[in-house]
């Protein structure tokens, strides 16, 4: 099959056409403004409907309306962008109601740097909005994986009738790349019957809402799903690894730091140093079992995580391995990318110490 060079953002937006998202809702702020303007051309070609909102709050409950009516329907921001579509995402949650919502990150906090970033990770995986819900949360680490990933996205989002995130960093989102449209193998979607249909008396005619005020109501709601969210962890939960058997050091990151750790474990290799990646792909769930499996080998002296931020997956890595091996960490922040050259003589200092 062909390829064909894409930038990020206008890959992500295009493969979220091909998987039958008819309405988005969005507002301009960078890195992101790409996906935005790409579906302001695109979705009514297809018959779709693109709303440039007044805000970020409209724009979320404007997809909380959409998919209530059973439509796909995404959204997509940048950091403090996300932020004020908490209250909505939360909404979402609340109302089984499912959506996409790509989150290209830049530098923070507050308004911060348009410089790419990883600093959102604790808003993605923890819930930034309030009350006890997840949404599954998808990292590429290149455009070919946020072009898959933004397809099944719509799949899952359906599927478990919930907001699911695409994490990008602002380097996926900017960059250009080579990239194949392959067919998604496709999902088994339940029927939407529980969609709103704006007719009183007529069939289908239900009502949505996330308001609970009986308190054993709203206890049976928050148990089914937590059910929900542990059917998710065991279902779908992904990563990637790379020379992780009997390695001597273990390298763990998302994104676009993955491909530099990548880069890393190579040169490292190249000097005698058995070196892994572990890298995962979804980040809630987060694949913690396997990590804690891969950290537990005796030939393990440490693990490493680098991240473009001052250390939030690290808690995740650190929950996983439960002080079985010393986890040690390496961040860059700011808009600032991590180098091959830095991690490798981190994992080397790290060597050094344990040994």
């Amino acid at each position: 099959m062909a390829k064909e060079l894409w930038k990020g953002n206008e890959a992500i937006a295009e493969a979220a056409v091909r998987a039958g998202c008819k309405c988005f809702f969005g507002y301009p702020i960078t890195p992101q403004n790409e996906i935005p303007e790409y579906m302001s051309m695109r979705l009514p070609q297809v018959g779709g409907v693109f709303v440039q909102s007044e805000s970020e709050l409209a724009a979320i409950n404007m997809v909380y309306g959409a998919s209530a009516s059973g439509v796909r329907a995404m959204t997509s921001s940048s950091s403090p962008g996300v932020s004020l579509k908490q209250e909505g995402i939360s909404a979402l949650s609340s109302g089984e109601l499912p959506a996409v919502v790509v989150n290209v990150m830049r530098g923070g906090p507050g308004l911060g740097t348009i410089q790419p970033s990883q600093c959102d990770y604790f808003q993605a995986t923890r819930g930034g909005g309030n009350g006890d819900y997840r949404t599954i949360v998808l990292a590429p680490c290149n455009i070919q994986e946020a072009v898959d990933m933004t397809q099944e996205a719509f799949d899952l989002a359906d599927i478990y009738r919930m907001p699911v995130m695409i994490l990008a960093d602002g380097m996926i989102g900017q960059m250009m790349e080579p990239i194949e449209w392959h067919p998604i193998p496709k999902r088994e979607v339940p029927p939407k019957d529980w969609a709103a249909s704006g007719r009183r008396g007529r069939a289908h005619s239900n009502f949505i809402t996330s308001l609970r005020i009986d308190a054993p109501d709203c206890e049976r709601f928050n148990r089914a799903l937590e059910q929900k969210y542990k059917t998710i962890a065991e279902k779908e939960t992904r990563w990637e690894e790379k020379d992780a058997e009997g390695c001597e050091i273990l390298i763990t990151a998302y994104g676009t730091p993955s491909r530099i750790a990548l880069s890393a474990v190579e040169e490292l290799e190249a000097k005698g140093v058995k070196a892994g990646l572990f890298r995962p792909q979804t980040v809630w769930p987060f694949p913690s079992a396997r990590l804690a499996e891969l950290a537990a080998q005796p030939s393990v002296m440490a693990v490493l995580v680098v991240e473009m931020s001052l250390g939030q997956m690290l808690e995740d890595v650190q929950l996983a391995v439960q002080g079985v091996k010393p986890v040690r960490f390496h961040g860059r922040v700011g808009g600032m990318v991590p180098s091959v050259e830095d991690i490798a003589e981190q994992a080397g200092m790290i060597l050094r110490e344990v040994r």
